[in-house]
């Protein structure tokens, strides 16, 4: 959303004087998100609490907005402007970002707009699609995060945390025996089968985690469903509001979520494995599943699209679609366009240093995707 004219200005002097002695009030539950580097740009999201409708707004219009409490005139927030700005806030600025403001339903006392066309789903087939699987997720990522809420305090969750992670070093020690069991449990049907239900059920854990996370920080899980591309399917779960969440640490469990608990639902297998003698014939099927369900957990981290990992990234760094702004700004540079001039010096590092380490992660996967079917293929 930018301040673009949608109402003309008062013509009258009568008119002007009171545009200039009314003080606007935002709407109760309007949502302002964080600043965020897109493009050559600083943007925030401002969401509409009723219709939902998510826009766009500059630093300029988010100092205003922040400040539209009902006690404020134009007169009153013009120095606190210029001071921030290093010029006033101009009365045609104000009048065009009050008139847009009120058109979007974003002002106290204003009639809500329109809500937001969608385009109507695809219809599903046999072969990919999705079906909404229940009536009213919040409530029942609610429910399932109140069973769960004691089980969040930080006492449990840090030594699971510490266990996790002490999971993934003992196997990052045990490469070889990974690898071979992972090659004998192919060999058996029956155990594979067992681990491939094993995995999907961990999925639909990863998916349902989000939610919970997103309900323990204030969130709102929209939709909970079933997506399917043949031959497989799983369950997903949407979070609608997440990015308005206050603070980063929230948004960064919320998406690393699904992956920590993938690790801890393989901590009880990792204790067996571990307790077990070498020449055990169940050690070689649990060091498999070990191996494969480390890699679906940890795999999710990649910070690619359409990872949890490339979710984190971006709150991390503070970026909005950083994998496409980086192939804009990067086709800019190839093609030795002016407008990358137009993008700051922290814009220009993030998008050039995200280039480089995608396309270094790619080859790494590939590469490393290709190292272990071989070894698989030589067992």
């Amino acid at each position: 959303m930018t301040a673009t004219p949608d109402t003309p200005a008062p013509a009258s002097a009568a008119a002007r004087g009171a545009a200039r002695a009314y003080r606007p009030a935002l709407r109760a539950g309007v949502r302002i998100g964080p600043s965020l580097l897109r493009g050559p740009r600083t943007v925030h999201l401002i969401r509409h609490p009723a219709t939902g409708a998510v826009s766009e707004i500059g630093p300029k219009e988010h100092f205003v907005i922040c400040r539209l409490d009902g006690t404020r005139t134009l007169d009153d927030l013009a120095p606190e402007y210029a001071a921030r700005f290093g010029r006033r806030l101009a009365e045609e600025s104000w009048n065009r970002l009050l008139g847009l403001l009120g058109t979007r339903g974003l002002l106290d006392g204003a009639p809500d707009p329109p809500p937001p066309a969608h385009a109507p789903p695809r219809p599903g087939t046999f072969w990919r699609g999705t079906r909404r699987m229940v009536a009213d997720a919040d409530a029942t990522t609610a429910r399932l995060h109140l069973t769960l809420r004691p089980l969040l305090h930080r006492a449990i969750q840090l030594p699971l945390l510490a266990s996790a992670l002490a999971l993934v070093l003992a196997l990052a020690l045990h490469p070889g025996e990974l690898i071979g069991g992972t090659a004998e449990l192919i060999r058996q049907p029956v155990a594979l089968a067992a681990v491939a239900l094993f995995l999907w059920f961990s999925i639909t854990v990863h998916e349902l985690a989000h939610g919970v996370a997103a309900q323990h920080y204030g969130g709102h899980v929209a939709e909970i469903g079933l997506r399917w591309r043949f031959p497989a399917a799983m369950l997903y779960c949407t979070v609608d509001d997440y990015l308005f969440i206050p603070g980063r640490r929230a948004k960064l469990v919320i998406a690393g979520a699904g992956a920590y608990i993938n690790l801890v639902l393989l901590l009880p297998f990792g204790i067996w494995w571990y307790a077990l003698p070498e020449d055990d014939p169940a050690r070689p099927l649990l060091a498999g599943l070990l191996l494969l369900g480390s890699v679906q957990a940890l795999s999710n981290l990649v910070p690619l699209p359409p990872l949890d990992g490339y979710r984190m990234l971006g709150h991390l760094l503070g970026t909005a679609h950083l994998a496409r702004e980086t192939r804009t700004y990067l086709a800019l540079r190839r093609t030795g366009s002016e407008a990358t001039a137009a993008y700051p010096r922290r814009a220009r590092l993030v998008y050039t240093a995200y280039g480089i380490g995608s396309a270094f992660l790619l080859l790494l996967a590939a590469t490393g995707t290709c190292a272990v079917v071989f070894l698989l293929l030589r067992r």
